[in-house]
């Protein structure tokens, strides 16, 4: 299946449950407008032709919200199926926020800065007309970042001829960001795997956690859990995975990987490890792979998509799987890890921390008021843990999946929505 249809699948799953008709189930699968063009920049010294998306899903619960991330591999499907999620999304955590996603095809790796700034302003530019603060509000996403969203905030105001910081979240505090932005993510997630670890009568400390991916998003949860009282017992990047069974320290890891470019920079250096120091230290240098077969209580991808499948599912020892990374478990190993009683708690509740705190950041920028961390990390967690419990409810009284359940709730709210506009 492509992204797209993976969403789909859940979608259909939900409306048919529903009992939504064929013609509903097929406006809800609809996106309300897509946003294509062609961006004519000059990287490297060449002027080039860069795809660019930005796909309008749902609006009839308020503005349309997603991100904007900027990969070689970024096409309309993965676009879509990003921005139905986001519709889902703002549903289950209940905002007042509709779904949508950008996208700019090319890799800001392999560019200088000022390239990567060109391109941020060429596709503001490009998207001015569709977009607005109580239109459609972008966000970082994959290889965006707050620099980014400072520039296309600024060429969005000179394109309108007026200031309007609400236009983009994800923002730097100094142009009217939020405080709790930049872990919100990993947070919310946290957030949610207390309560359901508390509702299985155990407390974090003695729960192993391994973490796929050590971006933002997994370095920052990885920190999280292990303050929080977890112990870390694997990390994986891209190099490789570290194991060790009792407990590894993220705050060093992230030093490693900051020096080295890796999580395995810790014991290895170019192919050669140091056996030495790592039977000293009871650790272990896996393949990238071996992260997925990790004895462990809880399983976080971190990562990309399509990280458990039906070809790796049965590696999985883990018994609760944290999905923060967006559709890293494809609708086949879901049901296999259903049917094995794995609980999955899925992307569209679990990273939903990101969207939330754009969200509080958009209402400071309407509002002109800012508020202090803390309060902002309690209003995640009051959002966070609200929509963790209603989703629990609807699993224990119909013994269905927490995505199932996530996904009745999203679209029915949703839908009602757009009955009360007479978008049907």
């Amino acid at each position: 299946m492509t992204p797209f249809e993976q969403i789909q699948h859940h979608i259909q799953k939900g409306a048919e449950a529903l009992s939504l008709t064929k013609a509903e189930q097929k406006k809800l699968l609809t996106p309300y407008a897509i946003r294509e063009t062609a961006l004519k920049v000059n990287i490297g010294g060449e002027e080039c032709s860069l795809d660019a998306y930005r796909v309008q899903f749902n609006n009839a619960r308020g503005p349309y919200k997603g991100g904007v991330r900027f990969h070689p591999d970024a096409d309309i499907d993965e676009v879509q199926a990003l921005a139905a999620a986001m519709m889902i999304k703002c549903a289950v955590i209940d905002i007042p926020l509709g779904g949508a996603k950008g996208g700019v095809a090319f890799d800001p790796k392999a560019c200088t800065t000022e390239e990567v700034e060109t391109v941020s302003r060429a596709y503001a530019e490009a998207m001015a007309p569709f977009i607005g603060v109580d239109i459609d509000i972008p966000a970082p996403d994959v290889y965006t970042n707050a620099q980014v969203m400072s520039w296309m905030l600024d060429t969005y105001e000179k394109t309108v001829k007026k200031s309007e910081p609400g236009v983009v979240t994800g923002k730097p505090l100094e142009l009217g960001g939020s405080r709790g932005r930049d872990t919100a993510t990993a947070q919310g997630g946290i957030y949610v795997l207390n309560e359901h670890i508390a509702h299985t009568g155990k407390s974090p400390h003695g729960v192993t956690v391994a973490v796929q991916g050590f971006g933002n998003a997994g370095a920052t949860a990885a920190k999280l859990l292990h303050g929080a009282g977890y112990t870390v017992v694997a990390i994986s990047d891209s190099q490789g995975t570290l194991y060790n069974a009792s407990g590894l320290d993220p705050i060093a890891v992230e030093k490693v990987k900051l020096a080295t470019k890796s999580v395995t920079g810790l014991y290895c250096e170019g192919g050669v490890c140091d056996d030495e120091a790592m039977l000293r230290d009871g650790a272990e240098v896996l393949d990238v792979d071996a992260i997925i077969a990790i004895d462990c209580d809880v399983l976080v991808p971190a990562a990309l998509d399509n990280a458990i499948t039906s070809e790796n599912v049965a590696d999985v020892k883990a018994t609760v799987v944290l999905e923060l990374a967006n559709n890293p478990v494809s609708p086949e190993a879901d049901n296999i890890l259903f049917e094995r009683g794995v609980v999955v708690l899925p992307d569209v509740l679990v990273n939903a921390g990101g969207v939330t705190v754009s969200y509080f950041e958009w209402v400071q920028n309407r509002m002109q008021y800012y508020w202090e961390e803390s309060e902002v990390q309690e209003k995640l967690k009051k959002q966070m843990v609200q929509a963790y419990a209603a989703l629990r409810e609807q699993v224990q009284e119909k013994h269905i999946s927490y995505r199932e359940a996530a996904y009745r709730t999203g679209i029915e709210r949703v839908v009602e929505a757009m009955r009360l506009k007479g978008h049907f």
